[in-house]
């Protein structure tokens, strides 16, 4: 904590460390807001000085404006311009004093009506009748329209088409427009306080870090508000119904938009009859900021912000980006303060911010793929055609502008089905492509797919200011299933299905409401619902993922590389943006925010860290501060080996030539044999690879190993769906708790788990679920894969070579090869009595420049075996030691 505080209040880079079970989360918070309270009380200090300061030298009489009454009219012309100084000077005193007096009145209000909202019950309940009595009236108001039919469809149709585009400057009235209709709910915006940024990877990292502000002595003086997607935080039933996150974003957005908008009539034209656009009965200004101020008064994690949600009839997500400018701590994840535009659109101000990035130790693996950018064949496919059916319906209500940009957009993507070497117009799956790989830079394959002739930044704007791929989106889920498809149709088929849409288009419709119902009356398989999400998918438009596309490949160039994959069929093929350089996103936040802190249980190696992420962006080394402490076990409860040969006397070492032989595969078995004969309760072993996996369990079964292992502890493997992971942990766990009742001859429970995989990662292997760790082999990745050569000739370009002969490629290799090993080892020994053995099967492992990569809590504890018995005779003492003891206690 005072490493942190120090960090925090030089405003320094703190990359720290800190194994699971240390505490981490606590010290976090209290390091962070203990900074946090010093801050403000500084600043209020300061600030009471500053005042009283200025109001001093305010209420003393000037002299220089009082020449003497003898002195000539030549001293009074020269002393004129001490005259203006002195005005200027006092202007700018009064200024000051006036802007200190009004932010310090600000921030009164704000401590008052914090307190108010913490100690007023009587307030909370009106506010709970008043939203009660707006829930009723509400029902009503639905009931008494069930039953009515819009008579005119022409103001929904009218939602569909795209605005008059006239410049291909970036336009201001758009963003004029909205800022004046915001200025009604000027009330609730607020300037940013000091604050810290907290974010993690998931939500439920997330959940556990507010609960441990709960737990904390800051719990009843902070303002916290935790962010989340719309997918998270909606309470619109109908709106949550979609499914996926892009409609349910796009659903939001286009209520937000009737909420916003005024009835705008044509000159001479005659306004049509029907229901008024639908809008969110959940963003009523009052709701939002009654909500947003109990989020201010207590402590809330997302399932108990819902709650308040429905109560108040207020929309948490709104709500909560309402809180942010207030808030002293704000909870987010990753991708909300990682990119900038989702940054921006949230609301987040980094400016003078404190930011703590936990969970970092993939920070720069998830720069690269929030930036990065995939189509598929059939995606293009899909989106060139739906854009082909749009345009053919309005084209006589299109502007010029507008059917000019949609041509260009149609240009563009049949260039990029044709760099996949297929063709638009035809099925993607029918058409066969020649399987490659290919890797271009952004220029080259521009010119490739002979778009080089379209401006690229220009069409990126006009789908940011059309909401072009919003439009087609709300297209398609309209007139799904009346004669528009969402799939690819030749020209012949378009034609005559586009002079048939109207005039079937109601029966249809019917037609179709008519198989709905009938599809809600049964319920549906697994199968049949998995079947069903499939089509929602395929259906709805992909002009989204192809506008993500246009924006990373107009984001960066000289960083950038474009991926050109064909596998035989166009629908299987892929074009693929890749970001080399994720510190060019990183280096923007490193500059806006005071302080950065940057920690995980597992940071080592933390060189090539600083060299991609922090030296890349510009940092000195001046500037990063680093920590890392040790576990809180005693260490005799950690038993860390290196095997360098098994029980045969066979040299274990799992280059990608030796692995597959059946002696190092044997070899392998003898060694797991042995392993689970001395240890109790559960051992996870971690393969390379999904492949060598399967092979290796297929030569054990053929062979008789596994029947052998079997007989000792019960067989678990890593599932392939990520939906049957808890179905699998539940179990593993189950029987290692049976057999330690009574085993009846099993003495646990082994799973087989892959390096990388579902359960290499934010799985809790504590107590009698590990005992051992077993990593067979070393994880590295695949060097003739395209991506990594690329990235690794670009390191060796643009870094310095580190003094020990490596190039920077090669250190990437070795260094996400350790990485992986050190995620996967940490699954063991999550807490202060916990104990487990850690067996790196690999004489490789032993090396110096490897063994200095292992966490510094597990290096100095290991110990390397060039044959197996005395290896095992270790292993055999160490939980022998550890069942004695449980046998005195």
């Amino acid at each position: 904590m005072k490493a942190l505080y120090g960090a925090l209040e030089q405003g320094k880079v703190g990359i720290f460390e800190s194994p699971t079970g240390t505490g981490k989360s606590l010290s976090l918070i209290c390091g962070a807001l203990s900074w946090l309270r010093d801050y403000e009380e500084r600043r209020k200090q300061e600030t009471a000085a500053l005042l009283q300061e200025g109001e001093a030298v305010l209420s003393t009489p000037s002299t220089l404006c009082s020449p003497p009454p003898q002195a000539s009219s030549a001293v009074c012309s020269s002393a004129e311009p001490d005259w203006i100084t002195d005005f200027v000077q006092k202007k700018a005193e009064r200024d000051l004093v006036s802007k200190l007096k009004e932010d310090e009145l600000k921030r009164k209000k704000r401590e008052e009506r914090l307190e108010m909202i913490r100690n007023n019950v009587q307030l909370k309940y009106a506010m709970k009748r008043k939203s009660c009595e707006e829930d009723e009236a509400f029902k009503l108001l639905q009931l008494s329209k069930e039953g009515q039919v819009d008579p005119e469809e022409e103001e929904e149709e009218e939602q569909l088409i795209i605005a008059e585009y006239e410049s291909d400057d970036e336009s201001k009235t758009k963003s004029k427009s909205y800022a004046g209709e915001d200025d009604k709910d000027d009330d609730l915006v607020e300037e940013h306080v000091t604050k810290i940024y907290y974010c993690s990877r998931t939500h439920s990292q997330l959940a556990q870090f507010v609960h441990e502000v709960q737990k904390s002595p800051f719990s009843k003086d902070i303002g916290l508000v935790t962010l989340g997607s719309r997918q998270n935080l909606c309470i619109n039933e109908e709106v949550l119904r979609l499914g996926s996150i892009q409609r349910i974003n796009d659903r939001c957005l286009e209520l937000q938009k009737n909420k916003h908008e005024k009835p705008r009539q044509e000159e001479g034209a005659k306004r049509k009859r029907g229901a008024a656009a639908g809008v969110c009965p959940y963003v009523g200004a009052s709701a939002l900021q009654h909500l947003r101020d109990e989020l201010l008064g207590a402590v809330h994690d997302i399932e108990q912000l819902l709650s308040l949600g429905r109560e108040t009839r207020a929309c948490p997500y709104y709500a909560a980006r309402l809180a942010i400018p207030p808030a002293q701590l704000v909870v987010l994840p990753y991708q909300t303060v990682l990119h900038e535009a989702t940054r921006r659109a949230s609301g987040v101000q980094l400016k003078g911010q404190i930011l703590i990035i936990d969970e970092a130790h993939n920070l720069s693996d998830t720069l690269s793929c929030i930036h990065s950018a995939e189509l598929t064949g059939a995606q293009l496919c899909r989106a060139h055609s739906q854009l082909t059916q749009y345009s053919e319906r309005y084209k006589s209500r299109l502007k010029a502008k507008n059917l000019v940009y949609i041509k260009q957009i149609l240009f563009v993507l049949e260039g990029l089905v044709r760099a996949l070497g297929g063709k638009v117009g035809q099925n993607p799956q029918s058409q066969t492509t020649q399987p490659g790989k290919e890797l271009l830079t952004i220029n080259n394959f521009l010119f490739k797919a002979q778009i080089d002739n379209i401006n690229l930044f220009k069409l990126q704007r006009y789908f940011e200011k059309s909401l072009i791929s919003r439009k087609l989106c709300g297209f398609m889920e309209k007139y799904a299933g009346t004669g528009v498809t969402p799939h690819t149709q030749t020209n012949s088929q378009a034609q005559s299905s586009n002079k048939e849409n109207r005039r079937t288009e109601g029966l249809n419709r019917y037609l179709q409401t008519l198989q709905n119902s009938q599809l809600t009356a049964s319920v549906p398989s697994a199968d049949q619902q998995g079947s069903v999400e499939a089509e929602k998918v395929l259906s709805a438009s992909p002009m989204m993922q192809v506008e993500g596309f246009f924006k990373a490949l107009t984001n960066s160039n000289t960083d950038g590389r474009v991926v050109i994959h064909r596998q035989g069929a166009l629908s299987e093929s892929s074009v693929k943006f890749l970001l080399l350089n994720p510190a060019v996103h990183f280096a923007q936040v490193l500059k806006e925010c005071r302080a950065v802190i940057i920690a995980g249980g597992t940071m080592q190696p933390v060189s090539d860290f600083k060299q991609e992420l922090l030296f890349s962006a510009g940092v000195g080394e001046e500037r990063i501060a680093e920590f890392s402490c040790g576990h809180v076990i005693p260490p005799e409860n950690i038993l860390p080996l290196v095997l360098c040969s098994g029980p045969a006397g066979q040299e274990l070492e799992f280059t990608f030539q030796n692995r597959d032989t059946p002696r190092m595969m044997d070899e392998t078995g003898r060694v797991l044999s042995n392993l689970c004969n001395v240890v109790p309760g559960g051992v996870v072993c971690f393969f390379p690879s999904y492949e060598y996996s399967r092979q290796i369990v297929s030569h054990w079964e053929a062979s008789g190993t596994l029947a052998r292992l079997a007989n000792k502890k019960k067989i678990f493997q890593e599932p392939k769906k990520a939906n049957q992971v808890e179905k699998v942990l539940g179990e593993f766990s189950r029987c290692i708790q049976r057999c330690a009742v009574d085993g009846g001859g099993l003495s646990g429970a082994l799973l087989f788990s892959v390096v990388g995989g579902k359960m290499s990662e934010g799985i809790n292997f504590s107590d009698d679920l590990g005992r051992c760790i077993v990593m067979v082999g070393m994880p590295y990745p695949n060097i003739k894969s395209l991506e990594l050569q690329e990235k690794m000739s670009y390191l060796d370009k643009h870094l310095p070579h580190s003094g020990g002969g490596r190039s920077p490629g090669q250190a990437l290799i070795e260094n996400l090869c350790m990485k992986a090993v050190n995620q996967s080892i940490g699954r063991a020994i999550r807490h202060r009595g916990d104990y487990a053995s850690i067996v790196l099967c690999d004489r490789r492992y032993s090396r110096p420049a490897t063994l200095s990569k292992l966490p510094s809590w597990i290096r100095a504890q290991t110990s390397t075996h060039t044959t197996f018995g005395p290896a095992f005779a270790n292993l055999r003492k160490f939980f022998m030691a550890k069942k004695q003891k449980q046998q005195a206690a």
